[in-house]
């Protein structure tokens, strides 16, 4: 062999070895997750329980919609988490007068809208005007009912805008000129039925009057909050950037956030696993035994104010007849939900509003008590289930445990037959807003820490009275409840009003659900919250 050879073959034989190293140890080296990406770039990645309907805070207000929203847009309040109770936001201050009836908030200097637009007190008022609407046909018109005139302008029995209890005095100041002293209104300045919207903006959407759903896309929104839309692609995934004209963004740690929209708490906690997320909205209770085993710091279980129950359409035979919905809401085994089909993650409800409730704890309770609810269910015409035809439940995917026992009990011991149906979220709300279903299994989470944002869904026209119930006595006593000042007197009315409602089993509570999450370490300041929502400019992520 040459010597020029034998050089040749060891160059080649080096050049082999090298490329041999550089994929082994290409093979070896991690690759990075999108966790530890988003880390590296303070990008959190949030599940997001599934598809928001909308992003007009005017228009819907799910946990949902309302989940992203609480990035983009800012009221004149917020809720701080740990207590439930109202804290500055958009207004540095505000008071009330002697009387109840007159708040007057205070504005921050130099607020600003995303796109660079002066944010103003009379865009507070356009932007209640707007909501009050009745062509924008908001769900949560409700929540404004205490301000003079909003009530009947909303019905369309007042047409001038000018004669609602909203006044703009000069560009910092917002007053509110209230029908009935509303103690807790602070509380309903930090719902996303109150933040403002940019009444520029909708001008150019032809939706000051009316709905505009394009203004809510990426290159059209225009928010006041800490983020802004830069990404919406449906059923993948929703993207807000830094807002850097937000009053409060140097305080701002995050410079994205992605919102994922799964419905599957399965799928979720698999992606949560594959470190695709750093948050989940839930986890399959039959995994948390092993998360409390395995990863004890990653795992929250908190109270929240959230009630899974059996909404009846009442207005639909045979649920018109109170008799069979009482013998349905008492032939409930709430104990054996609990326990052995959501394996002790949830509480079961004997009331309608969660236990405590700010300073509310319930006394009326509706029982489980299969042997009363056979002779109910007889009393109804119904003996023994014959003559009552199988009927459908509606259902998200992540309750169908909990109908299919609903099934099994009531057919073992009252001899009632239903099916099952398993829908998208955002068309079971769509069902129950439009009554088109018979029996609905949902979950309804407080506005704010007071039984009244609960009790006040069935009052009479509320947009969220899915089982069309209506009773003047039950919107008397929330009424008489929602403008006495005196707090001890005031939950008295709740409490008449819960055990009306309970006794007319238009609705049937089932179980009170934890809050139960899987958070990533990286992620600081995730404070736990009642009402399930957090104030995402208070959030970090560190290594």
């Amino acid at each position: 062999m040459t010597l020029r050879v034998a050089m040749r073959l060891r160059a080649l034989t080096t050049t082999a070895f090298i490329a041999t190293s550089l994929i082994l140890l290409s093979a070896c080296t991690k690759r990075e997750t999108q966790v530890e990406k988003g880390i590296r770039t303070h990008t959190l990645l949030v599940g997001n329980g599934g598809e928001p309907t909308d992003l007009d805070p005017h228009i819907t207000a799910n946990a949902i919609d309302a989940n992203i929203q609480m990035a983009l847009f800012e009221g004149l309040t917020s809720f701080d988490e740990k207590s439930g109770r109202a804290v500055p936001a958009a207004a540095e201050r505000w008071e009330c007068s002697p009387d109840g009836l007159t708040w007057t908030f205070h504005l921050r200097a130099g607020l600003a809208w995303s796109n660079g637009d002066l944010l103003t007190a009379d865009d507070f008022v356009q932007s209640w005007r707007r909501a009050l609407t009745p062509a924008v046909a908001s769900t949560t018109t409700y929540l404004y009912f205490a301000v003079n005139n909003a009530e009947a302008f909303s019905k369309g029995q007042i047409t001038d805008p000018a004669a609602l209890g909203f006044a703009a005095p000069d560009p910092r100041t917002v007053i509110i000129t209230l029908a009935r002293p509303t103690p807790i209104l602070p509380m309903f300045a930090a719902t996303p039925a109150w933040f403002p919207i940019n009444p520029r903006v909708l001008a150019r959407f032809d939706g000051l009057t009316k709905r505009a759903p394009t203004w809510t896309r990426p290159g059209n929104l225009v928010g006041n909050g800490p983020f802004t839309l830069t990404e919406w692609q449906p059923n993948a995934r929703i993207v807000v950037t830094k807002n850097p004209r937000y009053w409060d963004a140097a305080r701002t740690s995050l410079e994205r956030i992605m919102f994922f929209p799964i419905e599957s708490v399965d799928v979720e906690e698999h992606n949560y696993r594959a470190g695709q997320l750093h948050v989940t909205r839930g986890l399959p209770p039959g995994k948390v035994a092993g998360y409390r085993e395995r990863a004890p710091d990653q795992l929250r279980i908190n109270p929240e104010l959230t009630v899974t129950f059996l909404s009846f359409n009442c207005g639909q035979p045979p649920f018109d007849n109170p008799k069979l919905r009482r013998a349905l809401a008492l032939g409930i085994d709430r104990e054996v939900i609990a326990r052995s089909v959501l394996l002790g993650t949830a509480a079961p409800a004997h009331s309608f509003v969660p236990n405590p409730c700010g300073d509310y704890v319930s006394r009326a309770r509706i029982e489980s008590d299969f042997e009363a609810a056979r002779r109910m269910l007889a009393d109804a015409g119904y003996p023994g289930g014959r003559g009552l035809p199988a009927f459908p439940v509606q259902t998200d995917s992540a309750s169908i445990p909990v109908a299919e026992a609903l099934q099994a009990m009531w057919k073992k011991e009252l001899g009632v037959t239903i099916t099952v149906e398993s829908l998208e979220l955002k068309t079971l709300w769509q069902n129950q807003e439009t009554k088109s279903y018979a029996v609905g299994l949902v979950n309804f989470v407080a506005d704010f820490a007071d039984p009244g944002s609960l009790l006040d869904c069935f009052s009479t026209g509320n947009a969220y009275n899915s089982p069309g119930w209506s009773s003047p006595t039950y919107d008397r006593l929330l009424a008489q409840g929602a403008q006495t000042t005196d707090p001890a007197a005031r939950l008295e009315f709740f409490q008449s009003a819960e055990a009306l409602l309970l006794a007319e089993s238009s609705v049937a509570p089932i179980v009170f659900k934890n809050k139960i999450r899987l958070i990533h370490p990286a992620v600081k300041g995730w404070e736990a919250s009642p009402i399930s929502r957090n104030r995402y400019q208070l959030i970090r992520l560190e290594r």
